[in-house]
């Protein structure tokens, strides 16, 4: 095959080119040809291709996702904002975390283990650009109908894969979701989380000034696995026939991330790098278009010298490869022995391939001929920006005139108790152990909180060095429901991120800051549009109220097989502080004679509920309101409650209401209780999902303290009961043991996957 150099470029502007395989249009193709003034090069293309891939360049999402910005609330924690690899806050005592969320959706169907496994990679790869220790991951993931044949292919890959690649890296796994609906057979969700932790005057940025700096590729040498994973995969609808894309899929090696992440924090601590990316998605055409963007303009690369794993590469299917486990860094060159020597030690492959320029030109050579030469700008910034049409779908205003006001209700106590063993033992609410049981919490020896407590919590002394003078923590949890946004998109965001700072400030922490992976179908349907605008402002306007700005994330389209797509899914993760580990507040009930407290005010809301999906297999209404003040009064009463050593445990009430968090409470600690309902609906009282409330268990001594301060902050405290005893006992309708509670609770999943 003839080299396609720019001298040949120029020779042959006829030339077709193959640029709606790479999943260009016509009119992005033309534009690419205006802006270099005459045919890219097939290398050039590459670069084009993956680089304004949905994907990657964020053209259908921009204009919405600017309202993350302009409405975001001044925040004097927030170092870093969007557009890094990754946000960073400050979390006090000269310490800083970052954190990021991001989809691995489409090549965790293809082939589930490496699809997950390099999910997790990807993102803590992210982490370590930022000059950061990665410290703990989580997940939240979506599948099919736990039954469904498929979900039995893919979740038990998904799940290894995901536990391999951090178990081998040493990382905990301190919490996430797992959840089943139909909606996404065919089309999993794997969202995949890193929190790091670096000192605030150590930020590590995406960008490289100084002409003469080199550039240098280190880690894993370039194979052919994952040639286009981002335009092909991640960027186009999703057919039946995409599982023949398994070429489009990384293959992760967490031995050499492993390496990698030493390697870097040294690099770090040695003060020898002047900027830093990492290699994830268009691969070596992302790290030095974005680089070259960010820092003085112009770079100069030999493709020649790229380390490879197959040498029968071509230059194009090096700059599209997404092998993993490989970064590139600008250095200065009187460090360069300093950086090789330090990736000797560390057995990590390192080779300059190129120098930082102020031509403004991204150049790259091959044997002696220059097959590239772009404004580097032009491929990572100005990609096509797309305003794409919104209509509401056909019918959504049925769909919430469905409401479930009509559906069967149990009234006895006998069917109470029935309802809540039925919603208890169903997928979404059965116990997740049979998954989390493959993923070590613990390891490192700093998490004090993990699954199934409502956030995962890791205390930062012995983390880093120099941090054991300190006793301050973070807290993150994660969550989103499908249904919700399905009835409303966007009170079903706002009540996603209610759902995330809520579990944080249940555990004693503050919320700080916000992450989002937000998982949509085709953004060419006008209706799915609709539902992704909505949940962007829906999102902005809740991140405003509560105070806390988001500091990235991700957008993931195309989750649809076909013309059917998911139910919108935006998930969002939340990080907090809390100023002393050991005032955490455990999950749950956690010895007797406590008395057992209902925060909040309960409605009739059942729209989306747990119980209209599992005992009616219905979805219409309109799901629970977002009263945003309630929950940022609520985390006060919490945060506060926790500080002064108010709260002996405490459990959000979410999915399956306050019947499900009685249940789950009294698991936690193995002990029951006796409570009576506040309203006159036992239904409703049980079963609603109304949000801004949570469950505590107090000392006697402790209600009256915990009664004023919910005064004081406008929130209300119902005093249900007390602990203790083997039963969960609702007065004057049933009793159930906890025992029997425990064996529903975690017999559903190994019973389905073995």
């Amino acid at each position: 095959m003839t080299l396609d150099t720019v001298k040949r470029a120029l020779e042959t502007p006829g030339e077709r080119q193959p640029y709606a395989e790479l999943g260009m249009k016509d009119d992005e193709y033309q534009r690419v040809r205006e802006i270099l003034g005459r045919r890219p090069t097939g290398s050039e293309l590459a670069i084009y291709s993956v680089m304004w891939s949905e994907h990657c360049s964020y053209k259908s999402s921009k204009v919405h996702l600017r309202q993350f910005g302009t409405k975001a609330p001044k925040s004097e924690a927030l170092l870093v904002g969007m557009g890094e690899n990754a946000g960073v806050v400050d979390i006090g005592d000269g310490w800083a975390a970052t954190f990021k969320i991001e989809s691995h959706n489409h090549p965790s169907y293809v082939e589930p283990h490496q699809g997950a496994a390099t999910g997790v990679g990807g993102i803590v790869r992210d982490i370590m650009s930022m000059g950061a220790r990665p410290i703990a991951v989580m997940d939240s993931l979506r599948f099919g109908g736990a039954t469904q044949p498929d979900t039995r292919r893919v979740l038990p890959g998904v799940v290894e894969g995901i536990g391999g690649y951090g178990n081998c890296l040493g990382l905990p796994n301190i919490g996430g979701e797992v959840v089943f609906d139909p909606c996404y057979i065919g089309n999993p969700l794997v969202n995949a989380l890193c929190v790091g932790l670096l000192r605030k005057d150590q930020i590590k940025l995406a960008t490289a000034p100084g002409p003469g700096n080199k550039v240098v590729l280190f880690g894993a040498r370039t194979g052919a696995d994952g040639i286009g994973g981002a335009s092909v995969l991640a960027s186009a609808t999703f057919e039946e026939e995409s599982q023949a894309k398994r070429p489009a899929v990384q293959v992760g090696d967490p031995f050499m991330e492993k390496l990698l992440i030493e390697c870097c924090l040294e690099l770090y601590q040695a003060d020898v790098v002047v900027g830093i990316q990492d290699l994830g998605a268009a691969g070596v055409s992302c790290a030095t278009t974005e680089l070259a963007a960010k820092g003085t303009g112009g770079m100069r690369v030999n493709l020649n010298l790229v380390p490879l794993r197959d040498p029968t590469l071509r230059p194009e299917e090096i700059l599209m490869s997404e092998s993993q486990e490989r970064m590139m860094a600008v250095v200065a060159p009187d460090d360069i022995p300093a950086f090789m020597a330090i990736c000797d030690k560390w057995d990590v492959p390192a080779t300059v391939i190129g120098e930082v320029t102020d031509t403004g030109r991204l150049v790259m050579t091959w044997d002696g001929d220059v097959i590239v030469d772009i404004p580097p700008g032009t491929a990572a910034d100005e990609g096509p920006v797309y305003e794409r049409p919104l209509v509401e779908p056909a019918g959504q205003t049925a769909l919430n005139a469905a409401g479930p006001c009509r559906l069967p209700r149990p009234t006895t106590g006998a069917e109470l108790r029935q309802t809540l063993l039925t919603l208890l033992g169903s997928p979404n609410l059965a116990s997740k152990e049979w998954v989390t049981s493959q993923y070590d919490r613990y390891v490192r020896g700093n998490t004090v909180l993990a699954q199934p407590a409502d956030a995962g919590m890791l205390r930062i002394s012995e983390v880093m060095p120099g941090a054991q003078d300190t006793d301050r923590g973070i807290a993150l949890a994660t969550d989103g429901n499908g249904r919700y946004a399905k009835l409303d998109p966007y009170t079903g965001a706002q009540l996603a991120l209610a759902e995330a700072y809520r579990n944080v400030a249940v555990s004693g922490a503050s919320p700080l800051a916000v992450t989002n992976c937000l998982n949509f179908g085709s953004p060419e349907d006008p209706e799915v549009m609709w539902q992704f605008a909505e949940a962007v402002r829906g999102l902005a306007d809740a991140c405003r109220t509560l105070g806390v700005p988001v500091t990235g994330g991700n957008v993931s389209f195309y989750n649809q097989t076909g013309t059917d797509a998911i139910h919108p899914t935006p998930v969002v993760g939340v990080l907090g502080v809390i100023d002393d580990v050991s005032r955490r507040v455990r999950p749950g009930f956690v010895a007797g004679d406590l008395r057992v407290v209902l925060l909040g005010e309960t409605r009739e809301e059942l729209g989306g509920s747990e119980w209209a999906h599992v005992v009616h297999g219905h979805l219409g209404g309109l799901p629970p309101r977002a009263d945003l003040e309630a929950e940022r009064r609520l985390a006060s009463v919490l945060t506060t409650a926790a500080a002064d050593g108010l709260l002996e445990g405490s459990h959000d009430l979410s999915d399956g209401g306050l019947a499900i968090a009685l249940a789950e409470s009294c698991l936690a600690g193995g002990v029951g209780c006796t409570v009576t309902l506040p309203g006159d609906d036992p239904f409703v009282d049980l079963f609603s999902e109304s949000a801004a409330r949570a469950l505590v268990c107090v000392r006697p001594e402790a209600f009256d303290p915990l009664a004023e301060l919910c005064a004081r902050q406008g929130v209300a405290c119902h005093g249900l009961g007390v602990t203790g005893g083997t039963a969960l006992s609702i007065e004057n309708l049933f009793g159930v043991p906890v025992e029997e509670l425990r064996e529903v609770h975690t017999k559903t999943l190994p019973g389905i996957f073995g």
